[in-house]
């Protein structure tokens, strides 16, 4: 949730920020008004129980037809009170239903707009020029003995596949890489549960705009997380912290993909489970922007390691999601679309889901203060399409990656 003080002091900001992501501003207003009618409602309630709290004592030292008098005002007393705490009540329930609804403050330096109206921060590496016609993962990873996509449609439909032989291989390669470097980095590994509870998803802000995409098991009252990011950020909710926390979660991921009907459909590109090591931090508001850097830096040099041209761009307010205050997503180059597409992404969440979840540390003063989140990829199953794709030969064997090679155990990727 956005912070409440903020809001009252400079509205403005947040109306903007609801005009660069294309949602609604009036819900700022709406806010503040329900924010007025709680504390109004609070005030109204404390006065009427301190007036009680008084009129007891006097009823305490009546005697006689005084104290009959002051039995009957005090019933009516006690029906205002309550009536009072009935409206404190509805008020602070309208005006929490408000503030979870209203996104992240987006980062002035955001640009505005849709998922179009992305800033390209830079390009790194060089585009592979073939003497041959590349073909796509699929064809490669067929060949290989790598993916098989047609049995992962007959055992469970369609956008699910099996990793076989050296596909299998790449992935727990690819991911024990990026566990090593966050590891040396300092990052606590963490194998983390893929099922949790509403109120941490509804903490990470996933069931909001974004509710369609996760796959939710009724008779449990659980959902299947599409990310660890959710798990690790309620690892401590309700905690107070003693001092910023690393931590890197390796899981299974699922996302349903609603919306997407038609789209990617061939492949591993857009599918309903796959595996991710992911970054995620807890720091100091102040401290967050410089953490952020950190995160897209450690991001690169795993990018690094698999050698294949990318870009950082800076994504637009209107595709940043409930939580994201600024996210930079670094895309790889896939060859047989000719495109870039997406591999690893770092979002700064400030205060947003910390405060949802209770996630505190405390100030030089001792004072308990809300937490910063981060997250940010470290590699996941998509990785294996632009490593197949930009390392491919001729003859349709796959060179591995030198920083790969020693966690694989082979240095060409060959049929049969």
């Amino acid at each position: 949730m956005i912070d409440l003080k903020a809001l009252r002091e400079n509205p403005e900001a947040v109306r903007a920020s609801q005009r660069a992501r294309g949602e609604d501003e009036t819900v700022v207003d709406a806010l503040l008004s329900a924010d007025e009618r709680r504390r109004a409602a609070i005030a109204r309630a404390d006065t009427l129980r301190g007036e009680q709290k008084t009129f007891g004592k006097q009823v305490g030292r009546a005697k006689g037809e005084e104290r009959d008098a002051l039995l009957a005002k005090g019933k009516e007393l006690a029906a205002e009170v309550k009536a009072a705490e009935a409206e404190q009540s509805a008020a602070e329930a309208e005006m929490t239903e408000l503030h979870r609804a209203v996104p992240n403050v987006v980062h002035s330096d955001a640009p505005a707009g849709g998922e179009d109206d992305y800033v390209v921060l830079k390009h790194v590496g060089e585009k592979r020029e073939f003497d041959f016609e590349p073909v796509d993962h699929l064809d490669l990873g067929t060949k290989l003995g790598a993916i098989d996509m047609e049995r992962g449609a007959k055992v469970s439909g369609s956008r699910f596949y099996f990793l076989t032989g050296v596909g299998a291989q790449l992935e727990l390669a690819l991911l024990n890489m990026a566990v090593a470097q966050a590891t040396a980095a300092g990052f606590k590994l963490m194998i983390t549960p893929t099922l949790v509870r509403p109120e941490i998803m509804a903490g990470t802000g996933f069931l909001g705009a974004h509710a369609s995409e996760i796959y939710r098991l009724e008779a449990d009252d659980l959902y299947l997380v599409g990310t660890s990011e959710v798990p690790l950020a309620g690892y401590h909710a309700d905690e107070i912290l003693d001092g910023p926390k690393r931590y890197a979660g390796w899981s299974s991921c699922y996302r349903r993909e609603a919306g997407s009907y038609g789209k990617d459909t061939r492949g591993i590109i857009r599918v309903h489970q796959f595996n991710k090591v992911e970054m995620f931090s807890y720091v100091k508001p102040a401290d967050a922007e410089a953490e952020h850097a950190r995160l897209l830096a450690w991001e690169e040099e795993m990018l690094a390691k698999i050698e294949v041209p990318y870009r950082v761009i800076d994504t637009a307010a209107g595709d940043l999601g409930t939580s994201a205050a600024r996210k930079f997503d670094c895309e790889a180059w896939i060859p047989s679309q000719q495109a870039y597409r997406e591999l690893t992404s770092t979002s700064n969440c400030t205060t947003f889901q910390a405060r949802r979840l209770n996630v505190r540390y405390r100030d030089e003063n001792g004072k308990p203060q809300i937490a910063a989140t981060l997250n940010g990829t470290l590699a996941t199953t998509r990785w294996i399409v632009a490593i197949l794709e930009n390392h491919q030969q001729a003859d349709g064997s796959v060179v591995v990656p030198q920083a790969l090679r020693p966690f694989l155990g082979m240095d060409v990727l060959k049929a049969g």
